[in-house]
């Protein structure tokens, strides 16, 4: 069977609650927002892949995480990921040299790492504008609202997405815990 797998650091459930109520100003939107149970942060995303590669995937992630050590990510705005052409709606976060560095890793542990980017700004996904309905409306609402909160990165996470109940549902394959 495939499935979507991705590699994803998730955050505390205090912190995904918030998210709900901060968006909750916009819920009338054209948007498909993502559940509360699904809010993470991506580090790779690999695609559709078999479950007979899953081994091989958490053993990667497994060794990218050796001797890395946790860290905070300070996440500040919900914003649209671009104001030009926008398609998320997003929480953004502080660009950090231990995420890239760990996003790195994981990409060199997969063998799918290409070259080393000047930043990677997180992000956490809330929710996917539905293009059409949104070019539709005759006023473009401002999407914008500080939100100031700290995640401890604790772990990397194996995940896939699956259908589920009538819509996407993640499950953690394998936990990788970071040192202390």
């Amino acid at each position: 069977m495939k499935r979507k797998i991705f590699i994803s650091i998730n955050i505390p459930k205090k912190d995904k609650t918030r998210l709900i109520k901060a968006v909750s100003q916009w819920q009338d939107l054209p948007v498909k927002w993502v559940k509360e149970p699904n809010f993470h942060l991506t580090l790779a995303f690999l695609g559709h892949i078999y479950d007979s590669a899953l081994p091989a995937i958490s053993e990667g992630a497994k060794k990218a995480v050796l001797g890395k050590v946790m860290f905070d990510l300070h996440f500040s705005e919900v914003k649209l990921n671009s104001e030009a052409d926008p398609r998320i709606i997003w929480l953004e976060g502080e660009v950090s040299s231990e995420l890239k560095n760990l996003q790195e890793a994981v990409e060199k542990e997969l063998g799918i790492f290409k070259s080393a980017k000047k930043v990677f700004v997180p992000h956490i996904t809330l929710g996917r504008i539905r293009k059409q309905k949104w070019e539709e409306m005759e006023n473009l609402p401002e999407i914008k609202k500080a939100l100031d909160f700290i995640v401890t990165v604790e772990s990397v996470d194996v995940m896939a997405s699956d259908f589920e109940n009538g819509g996407e549902e993640y499950t953690i394959i394998d936990s990788f815990p970071l040192n202390s």
